[in-house]
C-alpha cells in the first residue's frame, strides 16, 4: 500500500512538487519559529534606554549614508574580538535599533564601542575630511552633513511610530523632540550617535563579562 503512495507520487510531478513545498515548509517553520520566539523574549535592560532625538536623528543619518555597510556594530565572543574592541555585543543592547546593525562586513572598525574613544571635534573632522586625520583611510568625506538640517517634526514622528513597536518614549520627549533638534546639523546628530555607541547602550555587567580563556560568554 506505502509503495503505491510512493509510485503515484513519483508518476506525477504536481503531486511532488506538493508534497516538497509541504515538507520545505515544515522544517523551515522547524528551524525560524524558535528563532521568532527567542527574539521576543529579548528585554530592555533599565540602563538601555530608546535613542534621544538627536541620536535618533544621527541613527538615521548613519543608515542613509551607508555606513554600516563598512563598520559592524557586532563584537564576538573571542578573545581577540574583545581585547580590540571590548565586551561582546549582546541581543539587549539593541533592543531598540531597527534594523539592527550587527553585520559582518569590515572595511573599517567595529564601531559597538566607540562612543567616547575620540573627542566630538576628532569626530567632526574625520567625518568632513577623513584623509586629514588618517592618510591611509579609504573611508570617503561626508562635508555635507555640516550643512543638512534636522526637521524636529519628522524626528517627532517617528518618535509616535516606534513607540507604537514599543520603545518607551513619553509624550513629554516626544513634545520636547523638535526643541531638541532646534539649529543642529545632521553632523551634530552623526557624531552624537556615535558618542553613545557603546555608553548609552551599555550592555549589563553580567552580559557584558569578559570573555573566558576559550573566547566563549562567561
Amino acid at each position: 500500500m506505502a509503495y503505491r503512495h510512493f509510485e503515484f507520487i513519483e508518476k506525477h510531478a504536481w503531486a511532488l512538487g506538493i508534497f516538497t513545498a509541504i515538507m520545505v515548509s515544515l522544517g523551515g517553520l522547524a528551524e525560524i519559529t524558535p528563532l521568532f520566539v527567542e527574539a521576543l523574549q529579548v528585554k530592555p535592560p533599565e540602563n538601555v534606554k530608546p535613542y534621544d532625538p538627536l541620536r535618533l536623528a544621527g541613527r538615521d543619518i548613519y543608515v542613509r549614508e551607508g555606513c554600516y555597510l563598512c563598520h559592524s556594530q557586532m563584537i564576538r565572543a573571542l578573545r581577540f574580538e574583545t581585547q580590540r574592541y571590548g565586551p561582546f555585543s549582546t541581543a539587549e543592547e539593541s533592543v531598540y535599533d531597527r534594523p539592527f546593525l550587527w553585520g559582518s562586513k569590515r572595511t573599517g572598525p567595529d564601531l559597538a564601542r566607540v562612543g567616547g574613544k575620540y573627542s566630538d571635534d576628532w569626530q567632526r573632522r574625520h567625518l568632513i575630511d577623513p584623509r586629514s586625520l588618517v592618510p591611509e583611510t579609504n573611508m570617503p568625506a561626508y562635508p555635507w552633513l555640516e550643512t543638512g538640517r534636522i526637521d524636529g517634526n519628522d524626528i517627532a514622528a517617528r518618535m509616535r511610530v516606534l513607540r507604537k513597536l514599543g520603545d518607551r518614549y513619553t509624550d513629554a520627549e516626544i513634545a520636547a523632540a523638535p526643541e531638541a533638534v532646534k539649529d543642529k546639523t545632521e553632523l551634530d546628530a552623526l557624531v552624537a550617535y556615535l558618542q553613545g555607541l557603546g555608553i548609552a547602550n551599555e550592555p549589563q555587567a553580567a552580559a557584558a563579562a569578559a570573555a573566558t580563556d576559550t573566547g566563549k560568554p562567561q
